[in-house]
């Protein structure tokens, strides 16, 4: 084979070329290991602040957790004949198969009566520190008994509930089975109890977010990672942190620049109502905000019916920034990483009514609370 020789500006052209290419790559490798080291720098501040849904079925105080018990607060969450008109359960407005609440601006109650403020997601609840907007109720088996006996709501009373549940041969087993030992096991108390444990199953593991925690940072985008870091970098994290990205303490509506009327009611003071203390008008506990795509309409008023407004609605109001559109974009993107594994839960066959069960009580447009 003949030898292939090249004049000498082209050889020169020929190593320059080389040189250039080897350049190039090595640019590229910087780039890719300077992407690398910010994708793991951001990784460890997100892991200072926020702490995945754990999949173990958490502690709950002076409730013990049974599977008789899990299965009967399953039926309980599902029975309708809680309410005085046998037609209202907690998943009418805690709906499990929408992201836990009913997506409306309030709950539509008893007597067609609107309530005054937006139903809570019921998953991952248990990780809260309180329960309700105003942080009124401890813990789930306190915040179960609320509804029940709210006359806008269901508008029962506890010893009504203790007499449908008594009439119901099945209940009467069931009870006696989650509550062995107990001398008169149906009570308003362990109906609460109850459905306690059971909405403690209620958790969604497994969002990409988690996965990005547990380090696979190829699971959020370019977007969703900046998102993230003007979460963080915005101050959006100083209130939603944690497990459940808030849901742990308690700040004004407006801690920077009250918003109007139309996304803060002047006729709901907020946790003053459970305080009476004047610091406390217009605090609410922060939303936790795991599986917020899905729980439209926003904020305790459910003003805010799209995510990009409730982002742009609490830049201006809790931080004091005007975020722009692209900002606003990015975060929202974020918060679409935080929907998790729906739980699936099979709908409860509920054992039928006696003859000694309460009959309901019609829903009267007028309906007064017991």
């Amino acid at each position: 084979m003949p030898t292939i020789t090249y004049p000498g500006r082209l050889r020169r052209l020929y190593k320059a070329s080389h040189i250039f290419f080897a350049s190039l790559a090595g640019l590229f490798a910087l780039l890719a290991l300077s992407e690398a080291t910010a994708a793991e720098q951001l990784l460890e501040r997100a892991r200072q602040q926020f702490k995945s849904i754990p999949t173990e079925m958490p502690v709950l105080k002076d409730n013990p957790v049974s599977q008789e018990k899990i299965t009967l607060g399953k039926m309980l969450f599902f029975d309708p004949r809680l309410s005085s008109s046998h037609l209202i359960s907690c998943n009418s407005c805690h709906n499990v198969g929408m992201g836990g609440g009913d997506n409306l601006e309030t709950s539509i109650g008893h007597g067609w009566a609107k309530g005054p403020r937006n139903a809570p997601t019921v998953l991952n609840a248990v990780f809260n520190v309180a329960q309700f907007w105003d942080g009124r109720a401890e813990d789930l088996k306190t915040q179960a008994k609320g509804p029940v006996q709210a006359g806008v709501e269901m508008n029962n009373k506890p010893e009504q509930v203790e007499a449908t549940l008594r009439s119901i041969p099945d209940y009467v087993s069931r009870f006696g089975k989650a509550f062995p030992g107990e001398k008169e096991p149906v009570t308003f108390d362990n109906m609460a109890k109850a459905i306690e444990v059971f909405e403690a199953t209620l958790v969604t593991p497994h969002s990409r977010f988690d996965q990005f925690l547990a380090g696979k940072n190829e699971v959020l985008s370019g977007e969703e990672q900046n998102g993230l870091a003007l979460f963080m970098d915005k101050g959006c994290s100083s209130c939603h942190n944690g497990v459940n990205l808030g849901g742990q303490a308690y700040f004004p509506f407006g801690v920077v620049e009250k918003p109007g009327s139309e996304m803060l009611p002047a006729a709901d003071h907020g946790r003053f109502a459970v305080t009476k203390s004047a610091s406390d008008a217009y605090v609410f506990r922060a939303a936790p905000l795991r599986n917020i795509a899905l729980t439209a309409p926003y904020f305790h008023s459910g003003r805010a019916w799209s995510l990009e407004q409730a982002v742009a609605v609490m830049g201006q109001s809790q931080l004091g920034q005007k975020l722009t559109e692209a900002e606003v974009k990015a975060i929202t993107a974020f918060l679409h990483t935080l929907t998790g594994e729906q739980p699936k839960v099979e709908y409860p066959l509920l054992p039928p009514s006696s003859a000694s069960t309460p009959k309901p009580v019609a829903m009267l447009l007028d309906a007064k609370t017991p």
